[in-house]
Protein backbone atom coordinates (compact mmCIF):
# COMPACT_ATOMS: atom_id res chain seq x y z
CA UNK A 1 0.00 0.00 0.00
CA UNK A 2 1.25 3.36 -0.47
CA UNK A 3 2.04 5.40 2.03
CA UNK A 4 -0.62 8.48 3.35
CA UNK A 5 0.48 12.10 3.32
CA UNK A 6 -1.20 15.20 4.13
CA UNK A 7 -0.24 17.75 1.29
CA UNK A 8 -0.40 21.17 2.83
CA UNK A 9 -1.19 23.68 0.20
CA UNK A 10 -1.43 26.60 2.91
CA UNK A 11 -5.49 27.22 3.57
CA UNK A 12 -6.20 23.37 3.26
CA UNK A 13 -4.85 19.88 2.92
CA UNK A 14 -4.52 17.07 0.31
CA UNK A 15 -5.03 13.64 1.52
CA UNK A 16 -2.51 11.51 -0.84
CA UNK A 17 -2.49 8.02 -0.93
CA UNK A 18 -5.98 6.53 0.10
CA UNK A 19 -7.19 7.31 -3.64
CA UNK A 20 -4.75 8.60 -7.06
CA UNK A 21 -5.62 12.16 -7.34
CA UNK A 22 -5.81 13.36 -10.64
CA UNK A 23 -4.18 16.49 -11.93
CA UNK A 24 -5.61 17.82 -15.30
CA UNK A 25 -3.92 19.84 -17.92
CA UNK A 26 -4.72 23.27 -19.35
CA UNK A 27 -2.08 24.43 -21.55
CA UNK A 28 -2.06 28.11 -22.37
CA UNK A 29 0.27 27.90 -25.12
CA UNK A 30 0.67 28.28 -28.84
CA UNK A 31 2.98 25.15 -28.58
CA UNK A 32 2.67 22.46 -26.36
CA UNK A 33 3.54 19.35 -28.01
CA UNK A 34 0.17 17.35 -27.74
CA UNK A 35 -2.60 20.72 -27.44
CA UNK A 36 -0.24 23.71 -28.53
CA UNK A 37 -2.62 26.26 -29.11
CA UNK A 38 -6.44 24.59 -28.60
CA UNK A 39 -6.65 26.48 -25.13
CA UNK A 40 -4.75 30.10 -26.22
CA UNK A 41 -7.62 31.78 -25.77
CA UNK A 42 -8.72 33.08 -22.53
CA UNK A 43 -11.99 31.48 -22.49
CA UNK A 44 -11.00 28.56 -24.70
CA UNK A 45 -8.78 27.63 -21.45
CA UNK A 46 -11.59 28.56 -18.78
CA UNK A 47 -14.07 25.98 -20.46
CA UNK A 48 -11.67 23.19 -21.09
CA UNK A 49 -10.35 23.66 -17.44
CA UNK A 50 -13.79 23.41 -16.58
CA UNK A 51 -14.41 20.33 -18.34
CA UNK A 52 -11.64 18.65 -16.84
CA UNK A 53 -13.20 19.27 -13.36
CA UNK A 54 -16.25 17.69 -14.38
CA UNK A 55 -14.82 14.63 -15.57
CA UNK A 56 -13.18 14.53 -12.49
CA UNK A 57 -9.85 16.21 -11.79
CA UNK A 58 -8.94 16.90 -8.03
CA UNK A 59 -6.44 19.28 -9.46
CA UNK A 60 -6.27 21.62 -12.51
CA UNK A 61 -2.62 22.41 -13.32
CA UNK A 62 -2.29 25.43 -15.40
CA UNK A 63 0.55 26.59 -18.01
CA UNK A 64 1.59 29.40 -19.86
CA UNK A 65 4.86 28.22 -21.06
CA UNK A 66 5.67 25.09 -23.04
CA UNK A 67 9.06 22.69 -22.06
CA UNK A 68 8.38 20.62 -24.88
CA UNK A 69 11.30 19.28 -26.82
CA UNK A 70 13.38 21.58 -28.39
CA UNK A 71 12.00 24.51 -26.32
CA UNK A 72 14.54 27.01 -25.12
CA UNK A 73 13.82 28.82 -21.78
CA UNK A 74 15.38 31.12 -19.58
CA UNK A 75 17.47 28.80 -16.91
CA UNK A 76 18.90 31.68 -14.84
CA UNK A 77 22.40 31.90 -13.67
CA UNK A 78 21.65 28.12 -11.94
CA UNK A 79 21.87 25.52 -14.96
CA UNK A 80 22.06 22.03 -14.12
CA UNK A 81 25.40 20.32 -14.76
CA UNK A 82 24.14 18.71 -17.61
CA UNK A 83 23.63 22.47 -19.01
CA UNK A 84 26.94 23.58 -18.15
CA UNK A 85 28.34 20.47 -20.01
CA UNK A 86 26.50 21.44 -23.13
CA UNK A 87 28.32 24.23 -25.81
CA UNK A 88 25.19 25.59 -25.99
CA UNK A 89 25.24 29.42 -25.32
CA UNK A 90 23.38 31.59 -23.04
CA UNK A 91 19.59 31.43 -23.89
CA UNK A 92 16.73 34.45 -24.26
CA UNK A 93 13.40 33.37 -22.45
CA UNK A 94 11.19 31.86 -24.81
CA UNK A 95 8.52 33.24 -23.27
CA UNK A 96 8.78 36.46 -20.86
CA UNK A 97 7.22 36.49 -17.63
CA UNK A 98 4.66 39.25 -18.36
CA UNK A 99 3.84 37.36 -21.63
CA UNK A 100 3.44 34.18 -18.68
CA UNK A 101 1.26 35.99 -16.92
CA UNK A 102 -0.59 37.72 -19.96
CA UNK A 103 -1.83 34.01 -20.60
CA UNK A 104 -2.43 32.33 -17.17
CA UNK A 105 -3.67 34.91 -14.50
CA UNK A 106 -6.72 35.72 -16.47
CA UNK A 107 -7.63 32.19 -16.31
CA UNK A 108 -6.67 31.10 -12.78
CA UNK A 109 -9.04 34.55 -11.68
CA UNK A 110 -11.83 33.33 -13.64
CA UNK A 111 -11.51 29.88 -12.87
CA UNK A 112 -11.22 30.78 -9.08
CA UNK A 113 -14.37 32.98 -9.50
CA UNK A 114 -16.77 30.10 -10.80
CA UNK A 115 -14.78 27.42 -9.23
CA UNK A 116 -14.18 28.81 -5.49
CA UNK A 117 -13.95 25.05 -4.22
CA UNK A 118 -11.34 23.39 -6.56
CA UNK A 119 -7.52 23.34 -6.42
CA UNK A 120 -6.14 24.95 -8.85
CA UNK A 121 -1.86 24.22 -9.68
CA UNK A 122 0.57 27.16 -11.50
CA UNK A 123 3.13 25.02 -14.10
CA UNK A 124 5.85 27.83 -13.99
CA UNK A 125 9.42 28.03 -13.10
CA UNK A 126 9.73 31.83 -12.31
CA UNK A 127 9.44 33.46 -8.74
CA UNK A 128 7.44 36.23 -10.11
CA UNK A 129 4.70 34.61 -12.40
CA UNK A 130 4.40 31.99 -8.98
CA UNK A 131 3.72 34.98 -6.70
CA UNK A 132 1.04 36.57 -9.00
CA UNK A 133 -0.63 33.07 -9.67
CA UNK A 134 -0.83 32.15 -5.93
CA UNK A 135 -2.33 36.16 -5.33
CA UNK A 136 -4.71 34.83 -8.12
CA UNK A 137 -6.30 31.81 -6.48
CA UNK A 138 -3.67 28.95 -7.34
CA UNK A 139 -2.45 27.09 -4.72
CA UNK A 140 0.54 25.24 -5.99
CA UNK A 141 3.18 25.51 -8.09
CA UNK A 142 4.50 23.09 -10.25
CA UNK A 143 8.41 23.81 -11.26
CA UNK A 144 10.07 21.69 -14.13
CA UNK A 145 13.44 22.55 -13.32
CA UNK A 146 12.97 21.70 -9.49
CA UNK A 147 13.57 25.36 -8.29
CA UNK A 148 17.07 25.34 -10.15
CA UNK A 149 16.16 27.90 -13.05
CA UNK A 150 15.27 30.65 -10.37
CA UNK A 151 17.43 31.64 -7.58
CA UNK A 152 14.35 33.22 -6.11
CA UNK A 153 11.83 30.43 -6.25
CA UNK A 154 12.36 28.58 -2.80
CA UNK A 155 12.55 31.74 -1.10
CA UNK A 156 9.14 32.87 -2.88
CA UNK A 157 7.17 29.39 -2.31
CA UNK A 158 8.33 29.44 1.27
CA UNK A 159 7.22 32.68 2.03
CA UNK A 160 3.82 32.12 -0.37
CA UNK A 161 3.25 28.90 2.10
CA UNK A 162 1.51 26.80 -1.03
CA UNK A 163 1.89 22.94 -2.17
CA UNK A 164 4.69 22.48 -4.38
CA UNK A 165 5.69 20.11 -6.95
CA UNK A 166 9.55 19.31 -7.53
CA UNK A 167 9.81 18.21 -11.05
CA UNK A 168 13.27 16.05 -12.71
CA UNK A 169 14.67 17.57 -15.81
CA UNK A 170 18.24 16.43 -16.99
CA UNK A 171 19.64 19.68 -18.67
CA UNK A 172 17.01 21.96 -20.76
CA UNK A 173 14.67 20.84 -23.45
CA UNK A 174 17.08 22.24 -26.47
CA UNK A 175 20.03 19.99 -25.22
CA UNK A 176 17.84 16.57 -24.97
CA UNK A 177 18.90 15.02 -27.64
CA UNK A 178 22.72 15.74 -26.94
CA UNK A 179 22.97 14.78 -23.01
CA UNK A 180 25.28 12.32 -22.26
CA UNK A 181 24.01 8.96 -20.74
CA UNK A 182 23.17 9.21 -17.16
CA UNK A 183 23.91 5.86 -16.22
CA UNK A 184 21.60 4.82 -14.04
CA UNK A 185 18.52 6.57 -14.61
CA UNK A 186 16.87 5.65 -11.73
CA UNK A 187 19.28 6.36 -9.03
CA UNK A 188 20.28 9.28 -10.44
CA UNK A 189 16.62 10.60 -10.51
CA UNK A 190 16.24 9.24 -6.86
CA UNK A 191 19.09 11.02 -5.54
CA UNK A 192 18.56 14.43 -7.46
CA UNK A 193 15.47 14.65 -6.57
CA UNK A 194 16.05 13.81 -2.74
CA UNK A 195 18.93 16.61 -3.09
CA UNK A 196 16.90 19.04 -4.37
CA UNK A 197 13.94 18.83 -2.01
CA UNK A 198 16.76 19.17 0.84
CA UNK A 199 17.88 22.13 -0.93
CA UNK A 200 14.24 23.60 -0.80
CA UNK A 201 13.44 22.86 3.12
CA UNK A 202 16.77 24.39 4.11
CA UNK A 203 15.71 27.59 1.95
CA UNK A 204 11.93 27.42 4.41
CA UNK A 205 10.05 25.03 2.23
CA UNK A 206 8.27 22.90 4.35
CA UNK A 207 8.62 19.29 4.27
CA UNK A 208 4.65 18.40 4.17
CA UNK A 209 4.17 21.17 1.45
CA UNK A 210 6.70 19.09 -1.47
CA UNK A 211 6.09 16.47 -4.14
CA UNK A 212 8.29 14.84 -6.24
CA UNK A 213 7.71 14.40 -10.13
CA UNK A 214 10.63 12.11 -11.95
CA UNK A 215 9.71 14.38 -15.28
CA UNK A 216 8.94 11.73 -17.62
CA UNK A 217 10.13 12.58 -20.96
CA UNK A 218 12.10 15.47 -19.48
CA UNK A 219 15.82 14.76 -20.46
CA UNK A 220 15.55 11.02 -20.90
CA UNK A 221 15.46 9.58 -23.29
CA UNK A 222 13.11 6.22 -24.60
CA UNK A 223 15.55 3.31 -22.79
CA UNK A 224 15.24 5.56 -19.57
CA UNK A 225 11.58 5.84 -19.38
CA UNK A 226 10.73 2.93 -19.19
CA UNK A 227 13.31 1.76 -16.06
CA UNK A 228 12.43 4.91 -14.53
CA UNK A 229 8.25 3.31 -14.77
CA UNK A 230 9.41 -0.40 -14.23
CA UNK A 231 11.58 0.82 -11.01
CA UNK A 232 9.22 3.78 -9.88
CA UNK A 233 8.48 2.43 -6.43
CA UNK A 234 12.13 2.90 -5.91
CA UNK A 235 11.40 6.58 -5.59
CA UNK A 236 9.07 6.50 -2.11
CA UNK A 237 12.50 5.95 -0.50
CA UNK A 238 12.84 9.45 -0.93
CA UNK A 239 9.76 10.17 1.53
CA UNK A 240 8.30 12.74 -0.15
CA UNK A 241 4.73 11.70 -2.09
CA UNK A 242 5.16 10.97 -5.95
CA UNK A 243 3.54 12.65 -9.02
CA UNK A 244 3.61 11.30 -11.92
CA UNK A 245 3.23 12.59 -15.55
CA UNK A 246 3.55 9.95 -18.91
CA UNK A 247 0.49 11.70 -20.43
CA UNK A 248 0.47 11.15 -23.84
CA UNK A 249 4.06 11.36 -24.23
CA UNK A 250 6.55 10.34 -27.08
CA UNK A 251 8.38 7.26 -25.82
CA UNK A 252 4.31 5.56 -25.16
CA UNK A 253 4.43 6.65 -28.97
CA UNK A 254 7.86 5.39 -29.94
CA UNK A 255 6.26 1.81 -28.60
CA UNK A 256 3.04 2.18 -30.53
CA UNK A 257 4.63 2.91 -33.52
CA UNK A 258 3.36 1.33 -37.01
CA UNK A 259 5.08 1.34 -40.63
CA UNK A 260 8.05 3.44 -38.58
CA UNK A 261 6.05 5.82 -37.55
CA UNK A 262 5.42 6.45 -33.76
CA UNK A 263 1.82 6.80 -32.78
CA UNK A 264 0.88 10.83 -32.51
CA UNK A 265 -0.05 12.49 -29.49
CA UNK A 266 -3.69 12.16 -30.11
CA UNK A 267 -3.29 8.25 -30.57
CA UNK A 268 -1.20 7.38 -27.42
CA UNK A 269 -3.82 7.06 -24.77
CA UNK A 270 -4.54 3.71 -23.93
CA UNK A 271 -0.61 3.62 -23.98
CA UNK A 272 -0.99 6.14 -21.25
CA UNK A 273 -3.62 4.49 -19.30
CA UNK A 274 -1.55 1.08 -19.31
CA UNK A 275 1.79 3.04 -18.13
CA UNK A 276 -0.66 5.38 -15.37
CA UNK A 277 -2.14 2.31 -14.05
CA UNK A 278 1.75 0.57 -13.54
CA UNK A 279 2.00 3.96 -12.08
CA UNK A 280 -0.39 3.47 -9.45
CA UNK A 281 0.56 0.42 -8.52
CA UNK A 282 3.74 1.41 -7.79
CA UNK A 283 3.17 4.08 -5.61
CA UNK A 284 1.88 7.19 -7.62
CA UNK A 285 -0.15 9.15 -5.72
CA UNK A 286 -1.11 11.67 -8.20
CA UNK A 287 -1.62 11.74 -11.52
CA UNK A 288 -0.85 14.48 -14.14
CA UNK A 289 -3.07 14.05 -17.43
CA UNK A 290 -4.32 15.41 -20.52
CA UNK A 291 -7.53 12.72 -20.52
CA UNK A 292 -9.29 13.10 -17.07
CA UNK A 293 -12.31 10.98 -17.88
CA UNK A 294 -10.29 8.30 -18.49
CA UNK A 295 -7.42 8.53 -15.81
CA UNK A 296 -10.33 8.71 -13.58
CA UNK A 297 -11.59 5.24 -14.52
CA UNK A 298 -8.33 3.53 -14.76
CA UNK A 299 -7.63 4.83 -11.26
CA UNK A 300 -10.76 3.84 -9.41
CA UNK A 301 -9.32 0.06 -10.62
CA UNK A 302 -5.91 0.29 -9.44
CA UNK A 303 -6.81 1.61 -6.46
CA UNK A 304 -9.37 -0.71 -6.01
CA UNK A 305 -6.47 -3.71 -6.57
CA UNK A 306 -4.33 -1.80 -4.39
CA UNK A 307 -6.74 -1.63 -1.24
CA UNK A 308 -7.38 -6.00 -2.06
CA UNK A 309 -3.92 -6.76 -1.47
Amino acid sequence: MRPVFQWNLGERALELGKRTLIMGIVNVTPDSFSDGGQFLERDQAIEHAGRLLDEGADIVDIGGESTRPGARVDAGAAQSVDAKKSSVGNLRAAVSAEEELRRVLPVIAELKRKHPAAVFSVDTYKASVARAAVGAGAEIVNDVSGFRWDAQMAKTVADLKCGVVLMHMRGRPEEWRTLPPPGDIVLLVKRELKDWAEKAVLAGVRRERIVLDPGFGFGKSFDENYPLLGRFSELQAAGFPLLAGTSRKSFIGRTLARDGKDAPPDGRLYGTLAAQTALILKGAHILRTHDVKAAVEAARVADAILQAR
